[in-house]
């Protein structure tokens, strides 16, 4: 795949070819468009760029009219990671919620149609899916995000969804290479560590990479973890023996490699995004993600220039960023062909349920992967609106905090008249007054992470044993209410399905 070039030109536009920003607004800033005429390949979209589907669709036209084979990507996972529905919740629930249900088929018939409302859309690669193997509980960044703590469970599971998204012309980027699940830090804010042997890293977290590549994912993401077994100096990001030695030449992974978020903490902010985009693509990454935070003409110039004058220097060989370069371009043309022969639906078309057949595979999934543990009394349906009070943590960056989560608004529909509230700290007395005489639905997130919870919940119980209480994060506590509902996610869709079991239409 190599092609060795020369030329001020052509290294500017191989540097720039290597590049996966992100930009400020719902449209294309002239600065974005200026320098995808230049070489820039590819364009990485977030929730801040996306208001409806048209608006989504008529951006991606606007991106291919400055350059038909441009790779536009989002970071749409389904369930707590949504970009196409942030302000709304996601139609489809997270992989938590489809690996406890564990029927690779109904994995595989929701990648298809999330895949699907991405091809309509004009977007042809997704972030997506989590391969990592979530073998810790108190792990803050991954947990419903991944399929589960079963390795082989876990692997199943990617095939499907790269099958999935893949069948209908969406190329999947697998992540986080080479598994971020065995982690209690964010590497959002901080460098994570493993420290396990290599037996280890082969029966567990390099398990569902193996099988995502002999699948034929398109491309595979970098995580900013050290694993001190396979390189005790560099996260995998920025290491040749992970990326080039593990993942290319073990592997036989000849795709796109694509990095985490340069402006991560994990890497930023010891080695700086300049610095350690060289190092990666000198690693063996091909595509520098960059933009979930840093998203201006300057990053993109920034990390251009210290591209090209890394191989002036001889710190980056020339033929290294060519190879980076044509395999962006390879994949390019692979989601161009795919556009060509129609693959998706029709552009523009909504990413509500309701629109294609099969577009309420999202609500069938969530509804299937509830978990009903019902208390020692029997349990009355509520009839009359309840007040529901949510128990808050702090979102996570790949989350963030602007997409709405919890039942309180489809407790609502059915039962108008719901009241809510939201608490940071054991509120029992709080919660109490504020519901009065009416139930009290208490929703909470990763119980088992935080005792202030833990705290409230029991308390609320004791005093009000007719509490429900929803479970939106990792089942680990024990159930506790006259009903104890685990979702095994926070999507919409998966608010939803916890309401109709409160109200006794769904369990």
């Amino acid at each position: 795949m190599t092609t060795l070039v020369h030329g001020t030109d052509t290294l500017t536009r191989d540097a720039l070819t290597v590049l996966q920003p992100g930009f400020v607004g719902t449209t294309a800033p002239d600065w974005l468009l200026r320098r995808i005429g230049e070489g820039l390949s590819s364009v990485g979209l977030f929730g801040r760029n996306i208001v409806s589907p048209e608006q989504l669709t008529a951006l991606t036209a606007q991106l291919r009219a400055e350059r038909d084979d441009v790779l536009v990507a989002i970071d749409e996972e389904g369930g707590d990671v949504t970009r196409l529905e942030v302000k709304q919740g996601s139609s489809f629930p997270g992989n938590y919620a489809l690996g406890s249900v564990d029927d690779v088929e109904l994995t595989r018939a929701v990648a298809r149609e999330l895949g699907r409302r991405l091809a309509a859309c004009g977007v042809d690669l997704n972030w997506a899916p989590s391969a990592d193997v979530n073998s810790n509980a108190e792990n803050p960044v991954i947990g419903v995000r991944s399929f589960g703590p079963d390795p082989d469970l876990v692997a199943r599971h990617t095939v499907a969804y790269v099958d999935g998204l893949q069948g209908v012309g969406v190329a999947a980027c697998t992540k986080h290479f080479p598994g971020h699940g065995d982690t209690n830090v964010d590497s959002h804010d901080a460098l994570p560590r493993i420290d396990v042997d290599l037996a280890t890293l082969h029966t567990r977290e390099l398990v569902p990479f193996r099988a995502a590549v002999a699948a034929g994912t398109k491309a595979v993401m970098s995580a900013h973890i050290l694993l001190s077994a396979l390189d005790p100096h560099r996260p995998a990001t920025l290491s040749p023996q992970i990326l080039t030695g593990l993942l290319r030449q073990e592997l036989g992974f000849e795709g796109l490699i694509v990095t985490d978020g340069m402006e991560m903490q994990a890497v930023a902010a010891t080695y700086g995004i300049e610095r350690g985009s060289v190092l990666a693509i000198a690693a063996g990454a091909d595509a520098i993600c960059v933009g979930g935070g840093l998203c201006d003409e300057d990053t993109v110039l920034q990390l251009r220039d210290a591209l090209v004058s890394a191989v002036r220097t001889g710190e980056l060989p020339e033929e290294r960023l060519a190879d980076a370069a044509a395999r962006v371009r390879a994949l390019a043309a692979w989601t161009q062909a795919h556009r060509a022969r129609g693959a998706g639906s029709v552009p523009g078309a909504a990413v509500q349920e309701g629109t294609a057949p099969g577009a309420d595979i999202g609500l069938v999934a969530a509804r299937r992967a509830l978990k009903v543990t019902r208390g020692e009394r029997p349990y009355t349906p509520m009839t009359s609106a309840p007040y529901v009070a949510s128990f808050t943590p702090i979102a996570n960056f790949a989350v963030g905090d602007e997409t709405p989560w919890g039942i309180a608004a489809e407790l609502g529909r059915l039962l108008p008249g719901t009241e809510t509230g939201s608490y940071d700290e054991p509120s029992v007395d709080a919660v109490l007054s504020a519901a009065g005489e009416r139930r009290i639905v208490a929703v909470v997130r990763d119980a088992h992470r935080h005792p202030w919870m833990t705290e409230a919940l029991d308390g609320l119980v004791a005093a009000r044993p007719d509490t429900v209480v929803v479970e939106m994060g990792l089942n680990e506590a024990e159930p506790r209410g006259a009903l104890h509902i685990a979702t095994h996610g926070a999507a919409r869709v998966c608010g939803r399905a916890a309401a109709e079991a409160v109200v006794g239409t769904g369990a």
